[in-house]
Formats: structure tokens, C-alpha cells, sequence
């Protein structure tokens, strides 16, 4: 087996499902399932395999890299993990859709130039993987046009100003080292000067921080992920957005590692502890403004904004508890996220495309997998107890204490109330209170969109009580990158300072459980009454409003939205602007006329005249 064998068939088989798409479309949606199948068991050959080789090709005289490392496999396996899936949930949602060759074509090649950037050896390679990432994820964001256009639009400026701030530092590169090989780079970074290596740090963090949607690049995120078909938006949320996080770890631990780090200090400022205080923003203020959000994909969208300030958090902390839980909270921000969209997509299936979580409810006995993955998620999204979201969050809260930072703990803690506020929101809304007339008739989730969900969900539970078959390979992945190995076992994790135990957890819940469900028992009948026979704050509930608490959060949101204002779109959207009116007032000096051209020839020559006149030594 063979990397190159894995690209060939992640490119080749984009190409051959648009092809047996023209031929039938019953073969075409089976050969992308298998193909995308395919790949997630050749990627499982490669656990544990380290390596790097040279290509027999080269681009512009620079010599082209393959590479396979435990960190490359761990953003591989999510990848392809997550790519199966929703190709798989494609085939019942996207069914009666047109240009479907195309969709499944461009879906199959995002996945493949997913692939690319993580395991490519040089950076020549890793930026033409991940310009075919950026401008094929913007032809899918703009599948559905309309605002969809607009919303890729927003994606691909931010994505092209990333692009060349890494452009710029890999020309630099090439210019100073003459190699572009990741390995040879990360032994001449180690000499190179303090300032030099700030202007590399700098350009390639704007990629990155860009595409993870990180505040203040965050503008693009929202947009995107809400107007992107639902399967689509659960590969953006759960794996595209998290190469940029591939991309901090590319280059802070591995083109520069820890001793260069140490020195990019100016006093008490350093380049880790401004990330980390970017994740801490980006952690609250997506939070709450979650929270004043009423359509369900434009909810988890902001979720992903504010979970990838946990990640930043756990990576920037540099210890190997803190490296550990942000690791681990990529893959479960993946698997939770991923699951959270699919829930969505199935409610805007069954109901006619509705997102208006004040338009929903009731729905959880007409709908019953998708509420219980609905629920699991939102555990998970929240970090509850015997889900995989507490895990990580765990290890990252232990991370900061440890290491002296209240704020940026109480930062996360104060994410995770926000959390909790929009989650319970998420699921009261869409499935409990009264089933409005309209859905009496709701079916359930239909057998290719339920499997993903149901495999998501077990994922999320089992990850959650036996955490350490995950943590074993982020530990792997830590310890591959220079961190000091950790005491995993299959129950948890140990320290100095404690364990995380989740047998322990596990048998306290289920004597709480016994004991609620005995208290239960032992009091009187419930009483079934109509479906209107309800009350809330004493009042019956009228016919046509599934509950009274639809506006439950607007005294807290008239508290909320002073703080919330997202300055940073305003200010890029009157950038954009101010651009446009730019560009029309150049545009009119194209006018078409002869002698408009030739006068502006002459004012040029007479600016360059005047210009030696006025600087000229003699």
C-alpha cells in the first residue's frame, strides 16, 4: 500500500463517479459510497506507519513529497471517516436535486484534496492541494445559488487573502532555503533569525486562522455552513475548517518546534499566548451569539466557530495534557458536529426545508432517531458526562488550571454555559412542546440518512465511556510531535494530579438513574390529557404555538446583544464596499476612446518628467 495508490484513488474516483453518473444514477451514488468506503480501509493500513518520499515529479524544478506520520493519519482517518458518511446521507437528501454528477464529483474531489494537505511532504504540494480544497469547496458552497452565491463569495475572498500570505512566505522560503521540504525547513528554521521566523510564523497563521474560522476571520464560517446543503456542511464544520488546525501544528511543532517557540516572546507577549487569547474570544463571543441565532444550521455553524477556540486553547497551552484534550476535541468536534448536521438536514428533508427553530416542534416521537441524535450531540457539544465532548473538555480545562490560567479557564467555562443555553434551545424547539397541524403527518428519517446519524451517535457515547481507545492515538500523535508521553487506559487517563476515570462516572450515573426512576415509580399514574391540554406560566397553551418559552431567552438576549455585535463582519463588509467603489471609479477610465488613452499617456510621461525634475541628483 502506498500514498500514492490513496491519492489515485481519492482523484480517480471523483473522476469516474461524474463519468458513471452520465451512464446511471443508481451507479453513480453506489460507486461513491464504495469509493469513499474504499479509502477509509486503505487509510487504516497506514496506523502507526512513519515515512517520506520523494516523487519522481517536480514543479518548476522543486521536487515533490509524500508523507505518513501518526499526525497526518489522525487528520486522514476524519477526513475519509467523515467523507463516507455524508456521501452516504447525499443519496436521499440531494435525491430529485439537479447537476448531481457534479455534487458528487465535487464532494468525492474535497475529500481527496482534504487528503492531499495532510500528507504532503513539501509546500509546494500542501498549497496546490490546498488551493484545490479552497476553490472546490467554493463551486459546492454555491451549489444551491442565491444567497448560497453570495455566501461562497465571502468564503473565497477570505480564502484567496489567506492563500497569499502563504504564497508569500512559501516564495520566501524557497528564496532563502533553496528547498521547500518540510523536514530540511524545520532544520533551518532552528538557526534562522527571531524576526524571520515571526514574518513565517505570521503569513502562514493568516492561512490558517482564516480557513479555521478563528475571530476575527471568523465572517466567512456562518454563512457557508448555513447555505450549504446539509451534507455538505457537516464535511465544512466537522474536517474542512480544521485544516487550519493541521496547519498550526504543521508549523508550530513541526516546521519550528518547541525551542524556537520558547523565544517568540516580546516581555510577557508571546506568539502562543495571543492564540490562546484568541481562542478564548472566539470561545464566548461565538457562544452567545449562537444563542440569538433561530435557524438550526446557522446555530451549529457558530457552534463550529466557538469549539475551534477550545482546540486553539488545548494546542497553544503546549503541555501534553493541553495537546492531548485539543487533539482529542478535534475528533470529537468532528464526530458531534458532523452528527448535529445530519439532525438538521433531516428535519429540513422531512418538513419542506424549514430551519426556523420557531416554526418547529414536537417533532420527537414523529422523528424519533433524529431527536435522539439530536440529544447525544447536543451532549456531546456541551462536554456532559459519558460523552466524548467531557473528555476533552476535561483535559482542557485540567490543562489551563495547571498551567496558571484562570481567565482563559473561565473563558471556556463561560463557552460552555453559552453552550448549554443554545443546545437546550437547538433541541426544545425542533422536537419538544406541541407538534404543530402541519407535521402531524412528519415521516421518519429515511434508512441512508438514519445510518450516519446512528453510527455518529454510538460514536459519541462510546467514545465518551471508554475514552482511552481515541486517547491512544492522540497520544501517539503527541508523542510524534515531541510531547511527553501520557498514562492512557481504557478507561480514561492519569496524572500527577488525578485521574479521569469513566467507569467511576458511569456507575454513579446509573445509581442516579435507578434512583429517579424509583422515585417515579412509586408516585401516582400520570394522567393523559390532550395534545392542547397543557399549561405554561399557568395559561393553556393556544392552539398553533407548540409552547409559550419560544421567546424563553429574549430578556437575556436584550442583555446579550449589546456584547455580541459582530464588528469584525461589519468592518470587512464595508471593506468590500468601500473596494467596489474603488473598482467603479477605475472602471470608468476604460472609456473606449482613442484620445481619452493617449491623454492619459501624456500625463503619465509628464508625471515621470516632473518626478525626475524634482528628484533628480543634478
Amino acid at each position: 500500500m502506498s500514498v500514492e495508490l490513496l491519492l489515485a484513488v481519492a482523484f480517480g474516483g471523483s473522476l469516474l463517479t461524474y463519468v458513471l453518473g452520465k451512464v446511471s444514477p443508481k451507479l453513480r451514488n453506489g460507486f461513491a459510497v464504495l469509493n469513499a468506503l474504499a479509502l477509509v480501509v486503505m487509510i487504516g493500513f497506514f496506523y502507526g506507519q512513519s515515512f517520506e518520499k520523494t516523487l519522481p515529479l517536480s514543479f518548476l524544478g522543486i521536487n515533490l513529497a509524500l508523507r505518513m506520520n501518526m499526525l497526518s493519519w489522525f487528520f486522514a482517518i476524519t477526513i475519509l471517516g467523515v467523507g463516507v458518511l455524508s456521501v452516504l446521507y447525499s443519496i436521499e437528501y440531494m435525491r430529485g436535486r439537479e447537476r448531481l454528477d457534479y455534487y458528487y464529483a465535487t464532494m468525492l474531489f474535497i475529500n481527496a484534496s482534504m487528503l492531499g494537505t495532510v500528507v504532503a511532504g513539501d509546500l509546494i504540494s500542501f498549497f496546490i492541494f490546498w488551493e484545490m480544497m479552497s476553490w472546490s469547496t467554493y463551486l459546492l458552497i454555491s451549489l444551491r445559488g442565491g444567497r448560497a452565491i453570495f455566501a461562497g463569495i465571502k468564503y473565497i475572498i477570505m480564502s484567496i487573502v489567506g492563500s497569499l500570505a502563504m504564497l508569500m512566505a512559501i516564495v520566501s522560503l524557497y528564496a532563502t532555503f533553496g528547498t521547500l521540504d518540510i523536514t530540511e525547513l524545520a532544520q533551518h528554521l532552528q538557526a534562522a533569525s527571531m524576526g524571520y521566523v515571526m514574518f513565517i510564523l505570521v503569513m502562514f497563521s493568516m492561512a490558517f486562522v482564516i480557513i479555521n474560522a478563528f475571530w476575527p476571520f471568523h465572517t466567512w464560517l456562518p454563512d457557508a455552513h448555513a447555505e450549504a446543503v446539509s451534507p455538505f456542511s457537516s464535511v465544512l464544520s466537522a474536517v474542512l475548517v480544521r485544516k487550519g488546525l493541521y496547519g498550526l501544528y504543521l508549523l508550530m511543532y513541526v516546521m519550528l518546534g518547541f525551542r524556537v517557540l520558547e523565544r517568540l516572546s516580546v516581555g510577557v507577549v508571546s506568539f502562543t499566548g495571543v492564540l490562546s487569547w484568541i481562542g478564548a474570544v472566539t470561545i464566548v463571543f461565538a457562544a452567545f451569539t449562537a444563542l440569538l441565532q433561530n435557524d438550526s444550521k446557522r446555530i451549529l455553524a457558530w457552534s463550529t466557530v466557538g469549539q475551534g477556540g477550545y482546540m486553539i486553547l488545548g494546542l497553544s497551552v503546549a503541555t501534553s495534557l493541553g495537546m492531548a484534550g485539543g487533539t482529542f476535541h478535534i475528533l470529537n468536534h468532528c464526530i458531534y458536529i458532523a452528527l448535529l448536521f445530519f439532525v438538521a438536514g433531516a428535519i429540513e428533508y422531512r418538513t419542506g426545508g424549514v430551519r426556523d427553530l420557531n416554526s418547529l416542534g414536537g417533532l420527537i416521537k414523529r422523528m424519533p432517531v433524529a431527536f435522539v441524535g439530536g440529544l447525544v450531540g447536543i451532549a456531546g457539544l456541551i462536554g456532559l458526562p459519558l460523552t466524548n465532548g467531557f473528555v476533552s473538555k476535561w483535559l482542557i480545562y485540567k490543562s489551563l488550571i495547571l498551567e496558571g490560567r484562570p481567565f482563559l479557564a473561565l473563558a471556556a467555562f463561560l463557552g460552555t454555559w453559552g453552550t448549554v443555553l443554545y443546545g437546550y434551545k437547538f433541541i426544545h424547539n425542533i422536537f419538544l412542546g406541541q407538534l404543530p397541524d402541519e407535521y402531524k403527518d412528519v415521516k421518519k428519517v429515511p434508512f441512508t440518512m438514519a445510518l450516519p446519524i446512528v453510527v455518529l451517535t454510538v460514536a459519541v457515547l462510546f467514545f465518551g465511556v471508554l475514552p482511552g481507545i481515541p486517547l491512544a492515538v492522540v497520544d501517539a500523535v503527541g508523542t510524534n510531535l515531541g510531547f511527553k508521553s501520557l498514562d492512557v487506559n481504557v478507561w480514561g487517563i492519569a496524572s500527577e494530579t488525578g485521574t479521569l476515570n469513566t467507569v467511576n462516572l458511569l456507575a454513579a450515573l446509573l445509581v442516579a438513574g435507578c434512583i429517579v426512576w424509583f422515585v417515579f415509580k412509586s408516585r401516582g399514574k400520570s394522567v393523559s390529557v390532550e395534545q392542547h391540554d397543557t399549561y405554561a406560566a399557568g395559561a393553556a397553551v393556544p392552539s398553533g404555538r407548540y409552547q409559550y418559552s419560544v421567546g424563553f431567552y429574549n430578556p437575556l438576549e436584550r442583555m446579550v446583544v449589546p456584547c455580541v455585535r459582530d464588528f469584525a463582519d461589519a468592518f470587512f463588509l464595508k471593506l468590500a464596499d468601500g473596494t467596489r467603489v474603488v473598482c467603479r471609479g477605475v472602471r470608468r477610465m476604460y472609456t473606449g476612446y482613442l484620445g481619452d488613452y493617449v491623454m492619459y499617456i501624456a500625463l503619465f510621461v509628464a508625471l515621470l518628467i516632473f518626478v525626475q525634475l524634482v528628484w533628480s541628483p543634478w
